[in-house]
C-alpha cells in the first residue's frame, strides 16, 4: 500500500499545475492560492470584518488547496504519522479528512476570525524591490509581523492564535497526537508552512514575468 500513496503523492505533484495553471494571478506557481497577496506599492486600504472572512474562504474552497491536502496526506501516510489510522484507502482517506480540516479552519481562524477580532490585516503585501536577501527574509518573516487596519505594523497574533487554536482542536482527532508537545509541533508546522508561501507569493510575479519573457523569445 505504499506504493499505492507513493502513485497518489506523485499523480497529485504532476497534474496540480496542468489543472490550474490557467489562473495564474490567483494561484502563485499554478496551486498556491493567492487571494490575500497585494503590492506593498498600493496605497493601504483596510479590510472589513465581512472581506477578511471572504479571503479565508476562497483560500479554503480553492481548488489546488485539495490537492494540497492530498498531498500532506500522502506524505503523512508514507511516514506513518498518526499509526492508529492504518494504512490502506482507509488510513488515507482519515488522512486526507484531517488534513482538511486543519487547512479550512486555519484558514478561517489565521485568515478571518482572529484578525476581524483583533483588528489585523490578514493580507501579505509583497515587497517587489530591494536585494534577494531583504525580500526573502521580508517574507519569512512576516509570519511574525502584520498589520494593522490602521496600516501600522504590529506583531502577527491572528498567525499564531489562529494556527494554536486549530492545533488544539486537532487534539480532538489525532488520537495519537494529543498533548502539549504534539500540539505546538502542529502549531509550528503551519507556521513554517506559511512562511514559504509568503516566500513563493514574493517571487512568483518575477517568475511569470521570466516565463513569459522565455515564452515572446521562442515565439
Amino acid at each position: 500500500m505504499r506504493t499505492y500513496t507513493r502513485r497518489i503523492l506523485i499523480v497529485s505533484l504532476l497534474l496540480a499545475p496542468v489543472l490550474f495553471a490557467q489562473e495564474s494571478d490567483k494561484r502563485a506557481f499554478g496551486v498556491l492560492p493567492n487571494y490575500r497577496t497585494v503590492e506593498s506599492s498600493v496605497p493601504f486600504k483596510p479590510l472589513t470584518a465581512r472581506q477578511k472572512l471572504t479571503i479565508a474562504t476562497k483560500d479554503s474552497i480553492d481548488g489546488p488547496s485539495y490537492v494540497m491536502a492530498g498531498i500532506f496526506a500522502s506524505l503523512y501516510q508514507l511516514t506513518d504519522q498518526n499509526p492508529s489510522f492504518g494504512q490502506g484507502v482507509k488510513g488515507y482517506a482519515h488522512r486526507y479528512a484531517c488534513s482538511i480540516a486543519d487547512q479550512d479552519m486555519g484558514n478561517y481562524m489565521a485568515e478571518g476570525f482572529f484578525p476581524a477580532l483583533l483588528r489585523e490585516d490578514p493580507r501579505y503585501f509583497r515587497l517587489g524591490e530591494g536585494s534577494k536577501k531583504k525580500r526573502t527574509f521580508y517574507a519569512l518573516s512576516r509570519v511574525a509581523v502584520a498589520k494593522t487596519d490602521h496600516g501600522n505594523p504590529t506583531f502577527n497574533f491572528g498567525e499564531f492564535l489562529g494556527n494554536g487554536v486549530t492545533a488544539s482542536i486537532g487534539n480532538a482527532y489525532y488520537p495519537d497526537g494529543v498533548g502539549f508537545r504534539p500540539t505546538m509541533q502542529r502549531m509550528f508546522t503551519q507556521i513554517g508552512t506559511d512562511s514559504i508561501s509568503n516566500l513563493l507569493k514574493e517571487y512568483w510575479p518575477d517568475v511569470k514575468k521570466r516565463l513569459a519573457r522565455r515564452k515572446q523569445n521562442r515565439s
